[in-house]
């Protein structure tokens, strides 16, 4: 439970908000930044399809799994205190990234910086709650915050590209590094503690099973499209996944303090919408990587002009997102979701039109209808999500939201990547494989849109979010 907020200095709520804002906006320019730079990455490290695919993987899994379980550790320890140590961990890890010498040592650097990224998620909202009063300034700070995390979203693409291009794949973790150091000096002088009276126990059970279970499953994934679906790790892996995760099923409903509580998912909506957020991150999300890789791989685009290519679109996504948060709640949630969804698919058909000798341009009409799509179901999610939770869970509620979505990412990516050739993926595979694998990846990506679209339908049809709490108009998670 997050306490009721007490008078802060305006100093202290702007220093707080600035800390927050900038530390979200690296996280999540750690998730769009390297989509450009896989294929430089492939290059100089010299790997195969599944170590490439974990660069991406590794990051988002980590932070999937971890991010309940930092947030009830936040709760009990401090949350300026393990904010601090998750920026420290953050910063070091982006170091070791930037100076891996081979994929496998990127790869686990990359899960470091999963697990800061987790610990610094789960602290953010809390931290600004603490020092913004209900409210209007709670509200305009929330709006930053959302607004932030679209931006970074946004101009990720052009950043990674930049970067890779001007400088080296590595710069994209290196900026970290001045930004972190930032940021941890702002926090020691001006952010202020904050602890939960009543702060839920650690489920430590809970998180070994989740974390192993979902990293099994990938594993399979990913090494299944390389090194056959009949290889003995292969078919261990997916074993594993299996007793892992039913485990955790199993262990959540009998422990007491669970890291998913079961009375959340057992309200219909609040779990329809968990099912709606993995739907649309394991469908257009996940599929960012491959198109990426298509624009630089089949038809050539330096890291920059991918990344250009991008900015229309994500743009309008921006823009769609920041309208939708102000209807207040006008349309029903079920169907500004179900439409949203809708036009994801809609627009992930259409991309379906590129070819290995398109234009450029042949994919962006598609993109821009996908992520319109996407910038209304952003805003309206994060509302349901915190509607559908008691004020007592609301913290507990975004993080599970935070997890589904990260977790499409991540089983999106590995399932999405077993529908294109493992060496057509790599600079120099055969580009009509290629793209033949990609049409089928953006044909079941519309697929699992559409089928969000359903659950939404079935799920919130009754569903009507209150707009008397600001955070529900005012969060937007891209």
């Amino acid at each position: 439970m997050i306490p009721p907020a007490t008078p802060k200095s305006s100093a202290t709520r702007r220093a707080t908000l600035a800390v927050v804002c900038v530390t979200t906006a690296m996280l999540m320019l750690d998730i769009a930044v390297v989509n450009t730079a896989l294929p430089s990455i492939a290059v100089e490290l010299e790997t195969g399809v599944s170590s490439l695919q974990w660069v991406i993987d590794a990051y988002t899994l980590a932070l999937a799994t971890v991010v309940l379980s930092a947030g009830a550790w936040a709760d009990r320890r401090g949350r300026r205190h393990v904010f601090l140590i998750g920026i420290v961990w953050f910063t070091v890890a982006s170091l070791l990234c930037a100076l891996a010498p081979t994929i496998w040592v990127l790869d686990i650097a990359r899960a470091a910086q999963g697990i800061g990224g987790a610990i610094l998620f789960a602290c953010s909202l809390a931290l600004l709650a603490d020092v913004f009063e209900k409210g209007p300034q709670r509200a305009a700070a929330l709006a930053a915050y959302g607004a932030t995390i679209g931006g970074a979203f946004a101009v990720g693409p052009l950043v990674g590209g930049v970067l890779t291009e001007l400088l080296n794949w590595r710069a994209i973790f290196l900026v970290n590094i001045p930004i972190g150091l930032a940021t941890l000096l702002l926090t020691l002088r001006w952010v202020p503690e904050s602890r939960d009276p009543h702060p839920r126990g650690a489920d430590i059970p809970g998180q070994l099973l989740v974390s192993t279970g979902l990293g099994a499953l990938v594993f399979g994934l990913l090494r299944g499209n390389e090194d056959g679906w009949l290889d003995p790790l292969t078919v261990a892996a997916a074993i594993v996944a299996a007793v892992a995760l039913v485990g955790f099923v199993l262990h959540e409903l009998r422990t007491r303090e669970p890291m998913l509580p079961p009375h959340l998912l057992a309200n219909r909506a609040f779990a329809g919408a968990q099912i709606a957020a993995f739907a649309i991150s394991a469908s257009l999300f996940a599929v960012f990587v491959y198109t990426t890789i298509y624009l630089q791989n089949v038809l050539h685009l330096s890291p920059i002009d991918t990344g250009l290519l991008y900015i229309p679109a994500t743009a309008a996504m921006f823009v769609v997102a920041g309208a939708t948060a102000k209807l207040d709640r006008r349309v029903p949630v079920f169907v500004s979701l179900s439409v949203s969804l809708l036009l994801v698919a809609v627009g992930l058909i259409m991309m379906t039109a590129v070819d290995v000798d398109s234009s450029r341009y042949a994919i962006l009409p598609g993109l821009i209808v996908a992520l319109v799509g996407a910038g209304v179901f952003n805003p309206v999610m994060s509302g349901l999500v915190l509607a559908e939770s008691t004020s007592d869970h609301s913290g507990l509620a975004a993080g599970i939201n935070d997890a589904f979505r990260q977790t499409g990412i991540a089983v999106g990516v590995a399932g999405l990547g077993t529908l294109l050739p493992a060496q057509s993926l790599l600079p120099g595979g055969s580009p009509h494989e290629f793209v033949t694998g990609l049409h089928q990846a953006l044909l079941l990506s519309a697929v699992i849109a559409a089928l969000g679209a359903l659950v939404c339908v079935a799920t919130l049809r009754t569903t009507r979010a209150s707009a008397d709490d600001p955070r529900e108009t005012a969060r937007v998670i891209a």
